[in-house]
């Protein structure tokens, strides 16, 4: 089989900041790790490798330093990695970024399935593997906690709010997948020091002719920003003290009483 997975670097999140005149994440210089649902996709393409052979490829979009989350993918099992980084892609929401990266699929080649992370931790919309079936013409199903593949098709044990339901549908196809389907592994010294010397190959918009620039970065986004705002955090409580739980219980009244609360 030959299996990509779209993973993406993503801001450690308490280290999030937003730019309060693009309304878009700061990365540069901020803590940035692979987002772990699409480790679990790696996890479970690798696992779908060793029990079928074949080949996975990693894609990601992303700026410069998005290769460090690659190179930890190879060294988990990937066999190549493919970077997509153009200016012109910066500010891109779900839908363009969907569109951008299925624009480069077809490039790259012909895959017998495609698997992505549930969502992301940075933006939580849990969109871009569904929109990217839709861009491609082929089958969906999210939420797969475990994978089985037969001749021609895929079935999938799906994850739901009322338990789970198998779900069957014909290759290729694009699968979602939690974090419940696998523990993702470990790399070793020796794989590493492989994949820190891999050369990765970067896609920039010249190297897709056929992609409409109207459909990408923040031009092509239909999603728009109309605020970004940090939460205030919250004072710390108060710790009553007495000796029994009825001064404990008058004390309280009193000062909700203070506070026109009661």
């Amino acid at each position: 089989m030959d299996i990509l997975v779209c993973v993406k670097q993503v801001p450690d999140t308490a280290e999030i900041k937003i730019d309060p005149v693009t309304n878009t994440l700061i990365r540069s210089g901020v803590p940035s790790i692979v987002n772990p649902f699409d480790a679990n996709a790696l996890e479970a393409a690798v696992q779908l490798k060793e029990a079928h052979g074949g080949t996975v490829t990693v894609l990601s979009m992303g700026p410069e330093q998005a290769k460090t989350a690659l190179k930890e993918c190879l060294s988990l099992g990937a066999d190549k990695a493919v970077l997509i980084s153009d200016r012109l892609f910066g500010g891109s929401d779900t839908l363009a970024t969907s569109y951008i990266l299925a624009t480069a699929i077809k490039k790259i080649g012909n895959f017998d399935l495609i698997l992505c992370g549930k969502q992301a931790i940075d933006g939580d919309t849990g969109q871009v593997g569904p929109e990217i079936a839709e861009h491609l013409g082929i089958a969906q199903v999210t939420f797969a906690v475990k994978l089985e593949v037969n001749a021609g098709s895929i079935t999938v044990n799906r994850e739901h709010d009322e338990g789970y339901e198998i779900v069957e549908a014909e290759l290729p196809a694009v699968v979602t997948v939690v974090k419940s389907i696998n523990k993702p592994r470990y790399p070793t010294i020796k794989s590493k020091m492989a994949a820190n010397k891999a050369v990765i190959p970067v896609l920039t918009a010249a190297d897709l002719p056929e992609i409409n620039k109207e459909r990408i970065g923040l031009k092509g986004s239909p999603t728009k920003v109309k605020k970004t705002f940090t939460p205030p955090r919250k004072e710390s409580g108060i710790r009553i003290e007495a000796e029994t739980g009825c001064e404990c219980a008058l004390t309280l009244l009193g000062k909700l009483i203070e506070a026109k609360l009661v």
